[in-house]
């Protein structure tokens, strides 16, 4: 789950508002939880200020106990991070990517991701951009080409 702190859900996004990507991430994350797979919580923190801004925190829900929480200085979640190295040690090789926003941090950490040899699930209904045509174009010409688009509702856990 990418970005989904609560100053970035509170942004005017789109299609879908913040609260409606953050409750079907917390969906797919639950039965993610509920099968023993692992999930990831990723939240920027910009390097420079000696304080964030107000709401950089990850959404209440979004990171719970035994849940891995990645915190990324770039666009990105691979970047600078240790986070292919934790995937690997679960012998993790799929990635359901969700968050906001879509062209952006999960875009740019799908793409690390592909380079890195995951294969990728987009659940398109737990994502959102700034702007409808940025997500459009993402999830329809961008995402098709790196992995598989569904909504949540879609992800079949036993291909995962």
């Amino acid at each position: 789950m990418i970005d989904l702190m609560d100053r970035i859900v509170a942004l005017p996004l789109a299609p879908l508002p913040g609260p409606a990507v953050l409750a079907a991430a917390l969906e797919l994350a639950a039965v993610f939880r509920k099968a023993g797979a692992p999930v990831v919580a990723v939240r920027a923190q910009r390097p420079g200020p000696a304080e964030q801004p107000a709401g950089s925190g990850l959404a209440e829900g979004v990171a719970q106990d035994g849940d891995l929480v990645v915190v990324k200085r770039s666009i990105g979640a691979f970047h600078g991070t240790d986070l292919h190295e934790r995937l690997g040690a679960l012998g993790v090789d799929t990635l359901v990517m969700a968050g906001v926003a879509t062209n952006l941090g999960v875009e740019s950490t799908a793409r690390a991701a592909a380079d890195l040899g995951y294969r990728l699930v987009f659940a398109e209904d737990a994502m959102s951009g700034l702007t409808a045509a940025e997500h459009r174009a993402a999830v329809s010409l961008d995402f098709p080409r790196f992995g598989t688009v569904v909504t949540a509702a879609e992800v079949e856990f036993a291909a995962v």
